[in-house]
Parts: structure tokens; C-alpha cells; sequence
């Protein structure tokens, strides 16, 4: 069976795009040119596209437990294994395109001064983003969006370790039919929207995405076709203690997320999680996604440098500049994918079985 997911394809595809533009109009002074003919598109992209990390965040929850724990139970005794190919997978990549970004910088430094800029790094947070602890420990990012790398790891073993903790502590569950895992999921899902997502001080921590991230995990499990009675259970209260924490307090993210998340267990239940949408153009756009987010920001700032030293300081020229960023973060983030991202991942990749 092909092993591709139409559905999570437009999204990773559109979500990427997004934080391209995103960063495209929030870094570099070209944005304030393009701003003076459109400033409405301008604020919008600089302010709410970044929320496609929503998107990103419960997609990601999807597919860990597909991967992980596909009916409830984690699949190996073993946690370690899988938290190193994970680190592998995601790491490897994102380390290398760090050099990228701080050699991009150094260029951009050098045809412009501008707050954008990263400071010139130093060996310790080479070493905190290597481990990617950058954000626990409140150095500076090397690269915009870098933070996002360390959260998603944190959630993966975050996930890990419960599933692992519950099989541990419940030798039974290791049948599948056991359904603690699920319990304290919710559990952790519902103390991050209650608590840890309406406090600003925990962002740097899993626990303040874990609400999007476990909507993701459980939108998995409920929309297991050979489940209805159970999973329907289980998605009437996700959905209800969502609800219940945006009556609380509103959150256009928390919104969004549930929104994803009902729509990807709706895909799987009725079958069009692998068949729509079928886009050759979406299905690239997704397998290079990744390095397009890795490299988008060092890209961006070679850009806007060049055209701040070389280029007619008018809107329509700068516009075109922004233009040309785009479609530039976009074909060497294709090339990054397939002469780095591919070779790296293959360490940190597991083959498994296909799940339905």
C-alpha cells in the first residue's frame, strides 16, 4: 500500500508555505516595502499565518501514534531505540542546516545591518542546539523557527515516555486491548489546555503544545474504522474538554488545532486520509517541507540584504525581491531535501509495517 497520506500532504504542504511567507514578512527590510502596497496581507501573514505551527503540531501527534502505539499500546518494550532514530531523523538535517544558516548570515552581515541578524554564535549554543536544549535553557536561536525542531522532539518523547511508562507499569497492555495509555493522554492533553497553554512562561516546554500535539495522537486512535463504539466515546470528550478550555479562555490556536484534529480523524473514518487530495504538486511540496523549514530564514536574509545593498529602494522592486525570497527558499530547500535530508534521515529511519 502506498505508504503516502493525501490529506496530511496538504496540510505539511500549506503549512510550510505559510511559515515561509510568515517569516518572509515578519524578518528583513523588504517586508516594510511591500507593506506600503499591501499592508493588510502584510499584517496578516507577519501576525496569524505563523499559527500553521498548529497544524504541524497535531499532524505530527497524528503520526506519532500511527507509528508508535497505532491501537493504544506501544509496540516495543524498547523506548530508547526509537527516541534515538527520531533524534537521528530530525536532528542530523537540522543540524547541518545550521552551518547553512550561519554561513547565510555571515553573507547577509555582510551587504546589511539589521535586527533581523543573528548574533555571531559562540560553542555553547552550537552545543544547546545540538542537543536541542536551546529553548529549556534561553539561548539565542541560531536560526528563526529552530525552535520548533527542539519542541517536536520533546513532545515525540514526551509521548514516548508515557506510552512506555503505561506498558511498564501494565504488562497487560501489551495486548492491545489495555486502555491507560489513552486515559493519561487525555489527562496530559486536558492539564495542557487548562493550565500550561494560558501560561506564556511554560512556551519553551512540550507541555504547553501537548494540547495540540495530544489532539493529533488521539484523532489517531478514535478514528480507528474497527472502533467506532469506543473511539466515538473517546472523540466526544476530546472535542468536549476543548471546547470546555476555549469557553475558559479563547484561543484562536487551540481552535485551529481541534479543528485539524476532528478533520484528520474524520479523513481516516471515512476513508479519504489516503486519496484525497491527489496532487503530485502537494505531495512534493510535503516530502521537501522539511527543508524548506529548515532553510527558509538563512535564505530569506541572503536575499534581503542583497536587494537592500543592490537593488532601487522603491515597494514594486523590494516586492519582487520578496518574490524571488520565496521561490528561492523553495528551490534550495528542494535541493537541501534531496542532497541532505534524504541521506541523513536514512539513519534515523526504522522500517514498519503499514498501519491502515
Amino acid at each position: 500500500m502506498n505508504d503516502r497520506l493525501p490529506y496530511i500532504d496538504a496540510l505539511k504542504a500549506v503549512g510550510a508555505q505559510l511559515i515561509v511567507l510568515h517569516h518572509l514578512a515578519f524578518y528583513g527590510p523588504m517586508s516594510d516595502w511591500t507593506h506600503r502596497l499591501l499592508p493588510d496581507l502584510v499584517e496578516w501573514l507577519s501576525q496569524d499565518a505563523r499559527m500553521a505551527v498548529q497544524m504541524f503540531l497535531v499532524v505530527a501527534g497524528f503520526l506519532a501514534a500511527r507509528s508508535l502505539a497505532p491501537d493504544g499500546t506501544l509496540r516495543t518494550a524498547s523506548a530508547l531505540p526509537l527516541l534515538w532514530q527520531r533524534y537521528a531523523r530530525v536532528a542530523l538535517p537540522y543540524l547541518a542546516s545550521l552551518l547553512v544558516a550561519v554561513v547565510c548570515t555571515e553573507i547577509a552581515r555582510f551587504w546589511m545591518t539589521h535586527d533581523s541578524l543573528p548574533d555571531r554564535p559562540d560553542l555553547w549554543q552550537f552545543v544547546t542546539h545540538a542537543l536541542l536544549v536551546h529553548t529549556l535553557l534561553d539561548v539565542d536561536s541560531l536560526s528563526a523557527g529552530v525552535w520548533y525542531v527542539a519542541i517536536d522532539f520533546q513532545l515525540y518523547a514526551l509521548l514516548l515516555g508515557m506510552l512506555w511508562l503505561v506498558r511498564r507499569l501494565r504488562p497487560e497492555a501489551a495486548s492491545g486491548v489495555d486502555g491507560w495509555a489513552r486515559r493519561v493522554v487525555v489527562l496530559v492533553v486536558a492539564a495542557s489546555l487548562f493550565h500550561f497553554n494560558r501560561d506564556a512562561d511554560w512556551d519553551s516546554w512540550a507541555v504547553y503544545f501537548f494540547g495540540a500535539y495530544g489532539m493529533g495522537v488521539l484523532a489517531w486512535w478514535v478514528s480507528d474504522p474497527a472502533d467506532r463504539g469506543r473511539g466515538l466515546r473517546l472523540g466526544l470528550l476530546v472535542v468536549g474538554l476543548c471546547l470546555l478550555a476555549l469557553a475558559l479562555e479563547w484561543r484562536t490556536r487551540i481552535a485551529l488545532a481541534l479543528l485539524v484534529a476532528v478533520t484528520l480523524a474524520w479523513s481516516r473514518r471515512a476513508g479519504w486520509l489516503h486519496t484525497w487530495p491527489r496532487s503530485t504538486v502537494l505531495a512534493y511540496l510535503s516530502r521537501i517541507s522539511y527543508s524548506v523549514f529548515l532553510l527558509n530564514f538563512p535564505v530569506a536574509l541572503v536575499v534581503n540584504a542583497w536587494f537592500n545593498r543592490h537593488a532601487p529602494q522603491d515597494p514594486w522592486v523590494q516586492t519582487l525581491g520578496v518574490v524571488l525570497a520565496w521561490l528561492a527558499c523553495n528551490l534550495l530547500g528542494a535541493a537541501f531535501h534531496h542532497a541532505v535530508e534524504v541521506r541523513l534521515g536514512r539513519l534515523g529511519r526504522a522500517p514498519r509495517p503499514s498501519v491502515a
